[in-house]
């Protein structure tokens, strides 16, 4: 029973720890003939890969991916690429103290309670480590999208940190790259600045934010009724990242305060076919893609590795305290960003082929 494994045709398979020697993904089912190279992926890897700014953890690691298999003279060959990420800047020496304590929020006493057994070095597989593999397996997934629907564009970026959030009527897609936050409002992403500096500095502690990926330039039709829905799988893969604990499709939420007469995206004929006047479902309708851009939005929660003492037990069961030391992010949602945009990548490329595979050709014509 492989619980490490998503996808449908397009499959992922994540593997490695925090602290181990590497980690890496195995992808099976990218289809023969795709430009896939060391740089292609890369340069998506570069986006996540710590050290990059006072803002995130100070873990230096090159992130450099090797590609093993599946790949012959720049090009996929159908059978399963196995990406490797070696880990060079590991400090296990500052997870000593928890070896026998569990760290308030995070993971650590859930892994115990049901395996028994733990690698309390970053926190093994449960550190957020684990997502430059799936950053690697999405730069497979972008090239495959560019080569077969070279009009589709993914976009990750922060719209809230904490109780900050941006001001939409400031959106520029131009400062998505521009700051360290991949804010779209560049106003707000000094305020993230200042905030952080503080949290980081001054109060030892650290916060949560909201990520939202968009794809743009889909085709009408991907995804099923019922249980093969885009929407579940998309909202199935941002809810695997760590530390996320909530995700919203369009409205999401803020959908059960519209009415019907509000929330309904009103269709008209357009010269190119049907043109809606709004994109509250989010680009999906009965869990099919309409044309629309497909909005998703994901919350992390603050990083639980914080300098401040909290309560906490020992494996024995006794009372007692914890500092968590080491190098860690005072917003996980900064590096988010692109994982975000690689599981959607994996996810809409896995909805390409099965609806390649069950429909090809065929679908209702409008007009």
């Amino acid at each position: 029973m492989s619980m490490n494994t998503f996808g449908h045709l397009f499959r992922v398979t994540t593997w490695g720890e925090s602290h181990g020697p590497a980690l890496g993904a195995t992808v099976d089912g990218c289809p023969p003939g795709i430009p896939v190279t060391a740089d292609g992926i890369q340069q998506w890897l570069n986006k996540r890969k710590p050290g990059q700014s006072k803002h995130t953890t100070q873990r230096k690691e090159a992130d450099e991916v090797e590609i093993l298999s599946g790949v012959f003279e720049g090009v996929s060959t159908g059978t399963p690429i196995q990406l490797m990420i070696r880990n060079t800047d590991q400090r296990s020496r500052d997870y000593g103290d928890i070896i026998e304590k569990f760290r308030p929020g995070h993971a650590d006493i859930t892994y115990w309670q049901k395996y028994g057994v733990r690698d309390y070095r970053g926190g093994g597989r449960s550190s957020a480590r684990e997502t430059a593999a799936r950053v690697a397996a999405g730069g497979v997934a972008r090239s495959a999208l560019g080569h077969l629907l070279p009009d589709v564009r993914i976009t990750g970026y922060m719209v809230q940190m904490g109780e900050l959030e941006i001001d939409r009527s400031r959106f520029d897609w131009d400062a998505i790259g521009r700051n360290d936050f991949w804010c779209p409002d560049p106003v707000a992403a000094e305020e993230f600045a200042d905030h952080l500096d503080w949290l980081r500095k001054d109060d030892h502690n650290s916060v949560g934010a909201v990520i939202e990926c968009v794809a743009r330039g889909l085709p009408v039709g991907l995804g099923a009724p019922v249980y093969g829905k885009l929407d579940t799988d998309l909202a199935a893969a941002m809810m695997s990242i760590n530390a996320v604990k909530g995700v919203e499709i369009g409205e999401g939420m803020n959908a059960a305060r519209l009415t019907g007469r509000s929330n309904a995206d009103e269709i008209s004929m357009g010269p190119d076919g049907p043109v809606y006047s709004s994109n509250h479902s989010g680009g999906i309708l009965g869990g099919i893609s309409t044309g629309q851009d497909v909005v998703v939005r994901f919350a992390v929660k603050p990083t639980s590795s914080i300098l401040s003492e909290r309560r906490t037990i020992t494996k024995s069961g006794e009372d007692t305290t914890i500092v968590t030391k080491g190098r860690h992010d005072p917003c996980v949602g900064i590096r988010a960003v692109p994982v975000g945009e690689a599981m959607m990548a994996c996810v809409v490329l896995d909805h390409f082929l099965l609806h390649r595979g069950q429909v090809g050709g065929a679908g209702g014509v409008i007009g």
